[in-house]
Protein backbone atom coordinates (compact mmCIF):
# COMPACT_ATOMS: atom_id res chain seq x y z
CA UNK A 1 0.00 0.00 0.00
CA UNK A 2 1.27 3.37 -0.65
CA UNK A 3 1.15 6.67 1.10
CA UNK A 4 1.80 9.06 -1.28
CA UNK A 5 -1.79 10.28 -2.79
CA UNK A 6 -2.37 10.77 0.72
CA UNK A 7 0.62 12.45 1.52
CA UNK A 8 -0.16 14.48 -1.33
CA UNK A 9 -3.47 15.35 -0.51
CA UNK A 10 -2.32 16.33 3.01
CA UNK A 11 0.25 18.56 2.01
CA UNK A 12 -2.14 20.24 -0.89
CA UNK A 13 -4.68 20.91 2.49
CA UNK A 14 -1.49 22.47 4.46
CA UNK A 15 -0.18 24.88 1.86
CA UNK A 16 -3.70 26.17 1.01
CA UNK A 17 -4.21 26.86 4.71
CA UNK A 18 -0.78 27.49 5.87
CA UNK A 19 1.74 27.37 3.97
CA UNK A 20 4.07 25.11 5.69
CA UNK A 21 5.06 21.97 3.36
CA UNK A 22 8.23 21.61 1.57
CA UNK A 23 8.17 22.89 -2.03
CA UNK A 24 5.12 25.66 -2.54
CA UNK A 25 2.16 26.10 -4.28
CA UNK A 26 3.22 27.86 -7.39
CA UNK A 27 0.44 30.31 -7.18
CA UNK A 28 1.60 31.28 -3.63
CA UNK A 29 4.49 34.32 -3.10
CA UNK A 30 5.78 35.23 0.19
CA UNK A 31 6.52 38.81 1.39
CA UNK A 32 9.55 39.09 4.57
CA UNK A 33 10.88 42.38 5.98
CA UNK A 34 14.40 40.26 4.96
CA UNK A 35 13.40 39.35 1.62
CA UNK A 36 14.20 41.23 -1.58
CA UNK A 37 12.33 41.96 -4.33
CA UNK A 38 14.45 40.40 -6.64
CA UNK A 39 13.86 37.21 -5.37
CA UNK A 40 11.15 34.48 -6.85
CA UNK A 41 8.56 35.19 -3.87
CA UNK A 42 9.21 31.76 -2.64
CA UNK A 43 8.84 30.80 1.19
CA UNK A 44 12.90 30.35 1.41
CA UNK A 45 13.43 33.54 -1.05
CA UNK A 46 10.94 35.82 -0.39
CA UNK A 47 9.94 39.21 -2.12
CA UNK A 48 10.68 42.50 0.35
CA UNK A 49 7.10 44.80 -0.30
CA UNK A 50 3.76 43.54 -0.51
CA UNK A 51 3.53 45.55 -2.80
CA UNK A 52 5.81 44.26 -5.33
CA UNK A 53 4.01 41.05 -4.06
CA UNK A 54 0.80 42.69 -5.78
CA UNK A 55 1.82 43.97 -8.74
CA UNK A 56 2.92 40.12 -9.76
CA UNK A 57 -0.39 38.34 -8.16
CA UNK A 58 -2.57 36.79 -10.83
CA UNK A 59 -5.94 34.91 -9.62
CA UNK A 60 -5.52 32.46 -7.36
CA UNK A 61 -2.35 34.04 -5.90
CA UNK A 62 -2.06 33.97 -2.37
CA UNK A 63 0.16 36.46 -0.91
CA UNK A 64 1.78 35.28 2.57
CA UNK A 65 3.12 38.28 4.57
CA UNK A 66 5.18 37.14 7.11
CA UNK A 67 5.33 39.04 10.39
CA UNK A 68 7.01 42.62 11.07
CA UNK A 69 6.34 45.94 10.20
CA UNK A 70 6.22 47.46 6.98
CA UNK A 71 6.17 51.58 5.94
CA UNK A 72 4.13 51.19 2.74
CA UNK A 73 1.31 51.46 0.97
CA UNK A 74 -0.33 48.74 -0.87
CA UNK A 75 -2.13 49.45 -4.05
CA UNK A 76 -4.25 46.51 -5.44
CA UNK A 77 -4.53 47.09 -9.08
CA UNK A 78 -6.00 43.71 -10.53
CA UNK A 79 -7.93 40.98 -8.67
CA UNK A 80 -9.07 37.46 -8.72
CA UNK A 81 -11.66 35.87 -11.06
CA UNK A 82 -15.09 33.17 -10.67
CA UNK A 83 -12.88 30.68 -12.46
CA UNK A 84 -9.57 30.85 -10.85
CA UNK A 85 -10.56 32.27 -7.42
CA UNK A 86 -9.72 35.67 -5.25
CA UNK A 87 -6.31 37.11 -4.74
CA UNK A 88 -5.39 37.24 -0.91
CA UNK A 89 -3.52 39.23 0.76
CA UNK A 90 -2.88 38.05 4.19
CA UNK A 91 -0.34 37.64 7.28
CA UNK A 92 1.61 34.88 7.70
CA UNK A 93 -0.62 31.96 9.85
CA UNK A 94 0.57 32.83 13.48
CA UNK A 95 2.02 35.74 12.32
CA UNK A 96 1.74 40.02 12.62
CA UNK A 97 2.11 41.96 9.13
CA UNK A 98 1.87 45.74 10.17
CA UNK A 99 1.34 48.07 7.22
CA UNK A 100 3.03 51.75 9.38
CA UNK A 101 2.29 55.15 8.30
CA UNK A 102 4.42 56.93 10.75
CA UNK A 103 7.15 57.14 8.12
CA UNK A 104 4.94 58.52 5.17
CA UNK A 105 3.42 61.60 4.52
CA UNK A 106 -0.14 61.83 3.17
CA UNK A 107 -1.14 63.09 0.09
CA UNK A 108 -3.42 65.20 -0.88
CA UNK A 109 -6.65 64.26 -1.78
CA UNK A 110 -7.50 60.74 -0.55
CA UNK A 111 -4.74 58.37 0.12
CA UNK A 112 -5.02 54.91 1.74
CA UNK A 113 -2.69 52.25 3.60
CA UNK A 114 -4.37 49.79 1.40
CA UNK A 115 -6.59 50.87 -1.85
CA UNK A 116 -8.68 48.39 -3.69
CA UNK A 117 -9.92 50.47 -6.68
CA UNK A 118 -12.16 48.72 -9.78
CA UNK A 119 -11.07 45.44 -9.07
CA UNK A 120 -13.36 41.84 -7.51
CA UNK A 121 -12.05 38.85 -5.86
CA UNK A 122 -9.57 40.01 -3.43
CA UNK A 123 -9.43 39.26 0.59
CA UNK A 124 -7.34 41.23 3.37
CA UNK A 125 -6.87 39.06 5.77
CA UNK A 126 -5.42 39.71 9.28
CA UNK A 127 -3.28 42.96 9.21
CA UNK A 128 -2.80 45.86 11.74
CA UNK A 129 -2.79 48.78 9.65
CA UNK A 130 -1.71 51.99 11.88
CA UNK A 131 -0.28 55.40 12.42
CA UNK A 132 -1.59 57.72 9.10
CA UNK A 133 -1.48 61.05 9.75
CA UNK A 134 -2.03 64.52 8.73
CA UNK A 135 -2.86 67.93 9.74
CA UNK A 136 -3.73 69.04 6.26
CA UNK A 137 -7.37 69.84 5.39
CA UNK A 138 -6.74 68.74 1.77
CA UNK A 139 -5.61 65.37 2.61
CA UNK A 140 -7.80 62.46 3.65
CA UNK A 141 -5.99 59.67 5.16
CA UNK A 142 -8.07 56.07 5.03
CA UNK A 143 -6.80 52.97 6.53
CA UNK A 144 -8.63 50.65 3.68
CA UNK A 145 -10.47 52.24 1.09
CA UNK A 146 -12.12 50.10 -1.75
CA UNK A 147 -13.43 52.42 -4.60
CA UNK A 148 -15.03 52.81 -8.17
CA UNK A 149 -16.48 49.34 -9.04
CA UNK A 150 -16.26 45.67 -8.45
CA UNK A 151 -17.50 42.16 -6.47
CA UNK A 152 -16.51 39.98 -3.69
CA UNK A 153 -14.37 42.19 -2.11
CA UNK A 154 -13.66 40.67 1.76
CA UNK A 155 -11.84 42.83 4.69
CA UNK A 156 -11.24 40.21 7.53
CA UNK A 157 -9.89 40.29 10.54
CA UNK A 158 -7.62 43.40 10.20
CA UNK A 159 -6.45 45.80 13.28
CA UNK A 160 -6.87 49.35 11.63
CA UNK A 161 -6.14 52.32 14.40
CA UNK A 162 -4.86 55.48 14.58
CA UNK A 163 -5.77 56.71 11.18
CA UNK A 164 -6.09 60.83 12.17
CA UNK A 165 -6.95 63.74 10.81
CA UNK A 166 -5.36 66.36 12.91
CA UNK A 167 -6.86 69.79 11.07
CA UNK A 168 -7.29 72.36 13.71
CA UNK A 169 -9.31 75.16 11.54
CA UNK A 170 -13.25 75.88 11.84
CA UNK A 171 -15.02 73.12 11.62
CA UNK A 172 -16.74 74.11 8.23
CA UNK A 173 -15.68 72.95 5.91
CA UNK A 174 -15.12 69.81 7.27
CA UNK A 175 -11.42 67.59 7.02
CA UNK A 176 -12.07 64.01 6.43
CA UNK A 177 -10.10 61.28 7.29
CA UNK A 178 -11.26 57.29 7.31
CA UNK A 179 -10.86 53.78 9.13
CA UNK A 180 -12.93 51.67 6.13
CA UNK A 181 -14.32 52.84 3.69
CA UNK A 182 -16.20 51.72 0.56
CA UNK A 183 -17.51 54.06 -1.97
CA UNK A 184 -19.06 53.06 -4.95
CA UNK A 185 -18.34 55.33 -7.58
CA UNK A 186 -19.57 53.81 -10.59
CA UNK A 187 -23.12 54.42 -12.02
CA UNK A 188 -23.11 51.56 -14.08
CA UNK A 189 -21.92 48.67 -12.01
CA UNK A 190 -21.79 48.15 -8.04
CA UNK A 191 -19.61 47.11 -5.51
CA UNK A 192 -21.29 44.25 -4.37
CA UNK A 193 -20.87 40.93 -2.88
CA UNK A 194 -18.88 42.58 -0.16
CA UNK A 195 -17.72 41.43 3.19
CA UNK A 196 -16.33 43.59 6.16
CA UNK A 197 -16.07 40.88 9.53
CA UNK A 198 -14.21 40.77 11.98
CA UNK A 199 -11.91 43.72 12.16
CA UNK A 200 -10.96 46.22 15.10
CA UNK A 201 -11.13 49.91 14.16
CA UNK A 202 -10.67 51.86 16.70
CA UNK A 203 -8.81 55.56 18.29
CA UNK A 204 -9.22 57.12 15.00
CA UNK A 205 -9.58 60.86 14.34
CA UNK A 206 -11.92 61.16 11.11
CA UNK A 207 -12.83 64.69 10.96
CA UNK A 208 -16.35 64.77 9.38
CA UNK A 209 -15.98 60.93 8.21
CA UNK A 210 -16.62 57.91 9.48
CA UNK A 211 -15.36 54.97 11.00
CA UNK A 212 -16.65 52.21 8.81
CA UNK A 213 -18.53 53.21 5.99
CA UNK A 214 -20.17 51.68 2.80
CA UNK A 215 -21.85 55.07 0.64
CA UNK A 216 -22.97 55.31 -2.78
CA UNK A 217 -23.61 52.90 -5.26
CA UNK A 218 -22.88 49.49 -2.91
CA UNK A 219 -25.38 46.87 -2.65
CA UNK A 220 -25.44 43.05 -1.01
CA UNK A 221 -22.94 43.96 1.58
CA UNK A 222 -22.21 42.44 5.17
CA UNK A 223 -20.56 44.32 7.99
CA UNK A 224 -20.43 41.50 10.67
CA UNK A 225 -18.94 40.89 14.02
CA UNK A 226 -16.81 44.05 14.01
CA UNK A 227 -15.15 46.01 16.98
CA UNK A 228 -15.66 49.45 16.60
CA UNK A 229 -14.35 51.99 19.27
CA UNK A 230 -13.09 54.93 20.66
CA UNK A 231 -13.42 57.47 17.82
CA UNK A 232 -14.06 60.49 17.63
CA UNK A 233 -17.45 60.37 14.62
CA UNK A 234 -19.55 57.79 13.45
CA UNK A 235 -18.65 54.47 13.83
CA UNK A 236 -20.82 52.43 11.17
CA UNK A 237 -22.36 54.01 8.43
CA UNK A 238 -24.14 53.18 5.29
CA UNK A 239 -24.78 56.45 3.59
CA UNK A 240 -27.06 57.49 0.19
CA UNK A 241 -27.59 60.81 -1.41
CA UNK A 242 -23.81 62.66 -1.17
CA UNK A 243 -23.36 62.33 -5.31
CA UNK A 244 -20.62 59.34 -4.81
CA UNK A 245 -22.39 57.64 -7.65
CA UNK A 246 -22.81 60.00 -10.61
CA UNK A 247 -26.11 58.80 -11.17
CA UNK A 248 -28.65 59.63 -7.98
CA UNK A 249 -30.72 56.48 -9.21
CA UNK A 250 -27.84 54.32 -7.48
CA UNK A 251 -26.24 56.85 -5.40
CA UNK A 252 -27.10 54.89 -2.23
CA UNK A 253 -25.95 52.13 -0.39
CA UNK A 254 -28.58 48.96 -0.03
CA UNK A 255 -29.53 45.50 0.25
CA UNK A 256 -27.05 44.99 3.17
CA UNK A 257 -26.75 43.54 6.77
CA UNK A 258 -24.97 45.13 9.72
CA UNK A 259 -24.99 42.43 12.43
CA UNK A 260 -23.24 41.56 15.46
CA UNK A 261 -20.87 44.52 15.64
CA UNK A 262 -19.52 46.01 19.03
CA UNK A 263 -19.67 49.87 19.12
CA UNK A 264 -18.47 51.67 21.93
CA UNK A 265 -16.87 54.58 22.86
CA UNK A 266 -17.39 57.24 20.25
CA UNK A 267 -18.40 60.88 20.55
CA UNK A 268 -17.82 63.93 18.49
CA UNK A 269 -17.28 65.92 21.52
CA UNK A 270 -14.42 68.06 20.70
CA UNK A 271 -14.55 67.66 17.10
CA UNK A 272 -17.40 68.90 15.56
CA UNK A 273 -17.98 71.27 18.15
CA UNK A 274 -19.49 70.36 22.05
CA UNK A 275 -22.45 68.90 21.70
CA UNK A 276 -23.28 65.06 21.13
CA UNK A 277 -23.82 64.45 17.17
CA UNK A 278 -21.96 61.14 16.12
CA UNK A 279 -23.55 57.67 16.23
CA UNK A 280 -22.72 54.25 16.60
CA UNK A 281 -24.74 53.00 13.40
CA UNK A 282 -26.23 55.27 11.28
CA UNK A 283 -28.16 54.52 8.75
CA UNK A 284 -28.01 57.89 6.39
CA UNK A 285 -29.92 57.33 3.14
CA UNK A 286 -29.69 53.77 2.89
CA UNK A 287 -32.50 51.60 1.92
CA UNK A 288 -33.68 47.47 2.17
CA UNK A 289 -30.86 47.70 5.31
CA UNK A 290 -30.87 44.83 8.10
CA UNK A 291 -29.38 45.76 11.75
CA UNK A 292 -29.65 43.14 14.31
CA UNK A 293 -27.87 41.74 17.38
CA UNK A 294 -25.58 44.52 17.97
CA UNK A 295 -24.45 45.87 20.60
CA UNK A 296 -24.19 49.55 21.28
CA UNK A 297 -23.14 51.48 24.39
CA UNK A 298 -21.38 54.98 25.39
CA UNK A 299 -21.82 56.77 22.13
CA UNK A 300 -23.45 59.34 21.55
CA UNK A 301 -26.69 58.56 19.21
CA UNK A 302 -26.56 54.65 19.74
CA UNK A 303 -28.28 53.88 15.99
CA UNK A 304 -30.29 56.01 13.84
CA UNK A 305 -32.10 55.36 10.93
CA UNK A 306 -32.55 59.26 9.25
CA UNK A 307 -31.41 61.06 5.69
CA UNK A 308 -29.84 64.26 5.70
CA UNK A 309 -30.41 64.96 2.21
CA UNK A 310 -33.63 66.45 2.20
CA UNK A 311 -34.11 65.00 -1.86
CA UNK A 312 -33.73 61.41 -0.54
CA UNK A 313 -35.14 58.62 2.42
CA UNK A 314 -33.89 56.17 4.96
CA UNK A 315 -36.38 53.39 4.38
CA UNK A 316 -37.13 49.47 4.62
CA UNK A 317 -34.89 49.07 7.35
CA UNK A 318 -35.33 46.77 10.54
CA UNK A 319 -33.65 47.22 13.26
CA UNK A 320 -33.73 43.76 15.56
CA UNK A 321 -32.68 42.25 18.60
CA UNK A 322 -30.17 44.76 19.51
CA UNK A 323 -29.07 46.00 23.00
CA UNK A 324 -28.43 49.78 23.28
CA UNK A 325 -27.33 51.55 26.54
CA UNK A 326 -25.98 54.35 28.51
CA UNK A 327 -25.73 56.40 24.92
CA UNK A 328 -24.90 60.01 25.34
CA UNK A 329 -28.24 61.14 23.68
CA UNK A 330 -30.74 58.99 22.66
CA UNK A 331 -30.99 55.17 22.03
CA UNK A 332 -32.81 55.23 18.90
CA UNK A 333 -33.17 57.98 16.40
CA UNK A 334 -35.45 58.57 13.09
CA UNK A 335 -36.33 61.07 10.84
CA UNK A 336 -34.20 64.63 9.90
CA UNK A 337 -32.79 66.50 12.65
CA UNK A 338 -34.78 69.94 11.44
CA UNK A 339 -36.89 71.06 9.16
CA UNK A 340 -34.88 70.71 5.98
CA UNK A 341 -33.58 67.48 5.86
CA UNK A 342 -35.12 64.29 4.26
CA UNK A 343 -37.84 61.87 5.78
CA UNK A 344 -37.57 58.14 7.48
CA UNK A 345 -40.56 55.59 6.12
CA UNK A 346 -41.20 52.18 6.89
CA UNK A 347 -38.58 51.61 9.32
CA UNK A 348 -39.08 48.69 11.96
CA UNK A 349 -37.38 49.24 15.53
CA UNK A 350 -38.71 45.65 17.27
CA UNK A 351 -37.14 43.37 20.25
CA UNK A 352 -34.64 46.07 21.44
CA UNK A 353 -33.41 46.45 24.77
CA UNK A 354 -32.93 50.16 25.34
CA UNK A 355 -31.09 51.40 28.64
CA UNK A 356 -30.93 54.32 30.54
CA UNK A 357 -29.79 56.50 27.30
CA UNK A 358 -29.19 60.45 27.20
CA UNK A 359 -26.82 60.63 29.87
CA UNK A 360 -25.67 64.28 29.27
CA UNK A 361 -29.11 65.06 29.52
CA UNK A 362 -29.92 66.45 25.95
CA UNK A 363 -33.68 66.37 26.23
CA UNK A 364 -33.75 63.48 23.26
CA UNK A 365 -34.65 60.72 25.70
CA UNK A 366 -34.66 57.45 24.90
CA UNK A 367 -36.19 57.53 21.52
CA UNK A 368 -36.07 60.52 19.16
CA UNK A 369 -38.62 61.32 16.62
CA UNK A 370 -37.35 64.00 14.51
CA UNK A 371 -39.00 65.60 11.01
CA UNK A 372 -40.70 63.48 8.45
CA UNK A 373 -41.58 60.49 9.91
CA UNK A 374 -44.31 57.99 7.86
CA UNK A 375 -45.24 54.49 8.26
CA UNK A 376 -42.57 53.38 11.26
CA UNK A 377 -42.78 50.88 13.61
CA UNK A 378 -41.78 50.81 17.26
CA UNK A 379 -42.79 47.21 18.68
CA UNK A 380 -42.05 44.74 21.75
CA UNK A 381 -39.07 46.92 22.63
CA UNK A 382 -38.06 47.20 26.45
CA UNK A 383 -37.57 50.73 27.56
CA UNK A 384 -35.86 51.36 30.70
CA UNK A 385 -35.91 55.27 31.57
CA UNK A 386 -33.02 57.05 32.65
CA UNK A 387 -32.43 59.38 35.22
CA UNK A 388 -34.06 61.98 33.13
CA UNK A 389 -37.09 60.65 33.13
CA UNK A 390 -37.67 61.03 29.30
CA UNK A 391 -38.44 58.01 27.38
CA UNK A 392 -39.31 59.69 23.95
CA UNK A 393 -38.91 62.82 22.55
CA UNK A 394 -41.18 63.69 19.04
CA UNK A 395 -40.57 66.63 16.83
CA UNK A 396 -43.76 65.93 14.12
CA UNK A 397 -47.05 65.02 13.52
CA UNK A 398 -48.44 62.78 10.68
CA UNK A 399 -49.53 63.66 7.88
CA UNK A 400 -51.74 62.63 4.60
CA UNK A 401 -53.33 60.68 7.34
CA UNK A 402 -50.15 57.96 7.64
CA UNK A 403 -48.88 57.51 11.11
CA UNK A 404 -45.56 58.92 11.64
CA UNK A 405 -44.78 55.58 14.24
CA UNK A 406 -47.60 52.67 15.51
CA UNK A 407 -46.06 51.65 19.00
CA UNK A 408 -46.98 48.63 20.55
CA UNK A 409 -46.09 45.64 22.80
CA UNK A 410 -43.25 47.46 24.62
CA UNK A 411 -42.03 46.97 28.34
CA UNK A 412 -41.26 50.90 29.72
CA UNK A 413 -39.87 51.10 32.84
CA UNK A 414 -38.67 54.05 35.32
CA UNK A 415 -37.32 53.64 38.60
CA UNK A 416 -39.96 56.63 39.60
CA UNK A 417 -42.88 55.34 38.93
CA UNK A 418 -45.87 55.47 36.03
CA UNK A 419 -45.79 58.90 37.00
CA UNK A 420 -42.64 60.15 36.55
CA UNK A 421 -42.31 58.83 32.58
CA UNK A 422 -42.87 61.81 30.77
CA UNK A 423 -41.66 62.73 27.13
CA UNK A 424 -43.70 63.48 23.79
CA UNK A 425 -45.36 62.09 20.94
CA UNK A 426 -46.73 63.00 17.74
CA UNK A 427 -45.46 66.70 18.76
CA UNK A 428 -47.91 66.02 21.72
CA UNK A 429 -46.37 66.10 25.08
CA UNK A 430 -47.68 64.08 28.04
CA UNK A 431 -46.51 64.10 31.88
CA UNK A 432 -46.94 60.34 32.81
CA UNK A 433 -47.29 56.50 31.49
CA UNK A 434 -51.09 56.40 31.69
CA UNK A 435 -51.23 60.00 29.82
CA UNK A 436 -49.15 58.52 27.44
CA UNK A 437 -51.24 55.48 27.05
CA UNK A 438 -54.52 57.52 26.61
CA UNK A 439 -52.92 59.99 24.39
CA UNK A 440 -51.26 57.74 21.85
CA UNK A 441 -54.48 55.12 21.55
CA UNK A 442 -51.99 52.99 20.53
CA UNK A 443 -49.97 51.17 22.91
CA UNK A 444 -52.81 48.83 24.24
CA UNK A 445 -51.00 46.21 24.91
CA UNK A 446 -47.61 47.93 25.98
CA UNK A 447 -46.76 47.73 29.99
CA UNK A 448 -45.08 49.72 32.52
CA UNK A 449 -43.25 47.79 34.86
CA UNK A 450 -39.65 46.39 35.68
CA UNK A 451 -38.22 43.81 33.20
CA UNK A 452 -35.94 42.03 35.93
CA UNK A 453 -32.70 42.12 34.53
CA UNK A 454 -29.95 40.03 35.94
CA UNK A 455 -27.36 42.39 36.65
CA UNK A 456 -27.46 45.55 34.43
CA UNK A 457 -25.03 47.62 36.32
CA UNK A 458 -22.55 44.94 34.98
CA UNK A 459 -23.57 45.23 31.97
CA UNK A 460 -25.83 41.66 31.78
CA UNK A 461 -29.21 42.69 30.22
CA UNK A 462 -30.48 39.10 30.38
CA UNK A 463 -33.98 38.63 31.61
CA UNK A 464 -34.94 36.85 34.96
CA UNK A 465 -37.37 33.76 34.54
CA UNK A 466 -39.80 35.87 36.33
CA UNK A 467 -39.42 38.91 33.96
CA UNK A 468 -42.51 40.54 32.61
CA UNK A 469 -41.16 40.65 29.07
CA UNK A 470 -41.72 36.87 28.49
CA UNK A 471 -44.22 35.97 25.64
CA UNK A 472 -45.96 39.40 25.75
CA UNK A 473 -44.22 40.52 22.35
CA UNK A 474 -45.35 40.64 18.98
CA UNK A 475 -44.83 38.16 16.59
CA UNK A 476 -44.63 39.88 13.20
CA UNK A 477 -43.18 36.91 11.60
CA UNK A 478 -39.40 35.80 11.03
CA UNK A 479 -38.67 38.72 8.46
CA UNK A 480 -39.40 40.83 10.36
CA UNK A 481 -38.22 39.58 13.73
CA UNK A 482 -36.11 37.14 12.84
CA UNK A 483 -35.40 33.95 13.61
CA UNK A 484 -32.51 34.46 16.57
CA UNK A 485 -32.13 36.85 19.91
CA UNK A 486 -29.10 38.53 20.77
CA UNK A 487 -27.19 35.13 21.86
CA UNK A 488 -28.22 33.08 19.52
CA UNK A 489 -30.77 31.25 21.24
CA UNK A 490 -34.60 30.74 19.04
CA UNK A 491 -36.34 34.30 18.56
CA UNK A 492 -39.51 32.58 19.33
CA UNK A 493 -40.48 29.43 21.26
CA UNK A 494 -43.73 27.65 21.19
CA UNK A 495 -45.50 30.68 19.28
CA UNK A 496 -44.56 32.91 21.55
CA UNK A 497 -41.61 36.10 21.60
CA UNK A 498 -40.10 37.80 24.45
CA UNK A 499 -40.22 41.65 24.47
CA UNK A 500 -36.44 42.66 24.61
CA UNK A 501 -33.26 41.54 22.52
CA UNK A 502 -33.02 38.61 24.89
CA UNK A 503 -35.34 35.21 24.62
CA UNK A 504 -35.67 34.40 28.49
CA UNK A 505 -35.15 29.78 28.63
CA UNK A 506 -38.28 27.91 29.44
Amino acid sequence: MTYKPLLKAICFAVLTAASWCVGQNPFNLYVSPSGDDSNPGTIKRPLKTIQHAADLAKPGTAVYVRGGVYCEHLKVRSGGSQERGFITFRSQLGERAILDGSCLDVAQGDDAMVELVNVSFVRLRGFEIRNFRTSDRQSVPWGIRVAGAGSHIEILQNDVHHIEQNFSGPPEPGANGLGIGVYGTDAATPISYLVIDANEVHHLKTGHSESLVVNGNVTGFRITKNLVHDNNNIGIDVIGFEHTAPDPAVDRARDGVVSENKVYDITSRGNLGNEPNSDGIYVDGGTRILIERNIVHDVDYGIEMASEHYVGDTSHVIARNNLVYSCHAAGFAIGGYDSKRGRTEDVAIVNNTIYKNDTWGTGSGEFLMQFYLRGNIFKSNIVYVGDHGKVMTSKSAPTDGVPTVVMDHNLYYSPGGTGALRGSFDAKAFESFEQYIKQTRDELSSVFADPHFVQPNSGDFHLMRDTPARGKGENLGPDVVGSQDLDGRPRVQHGRIDIGCYQTPI
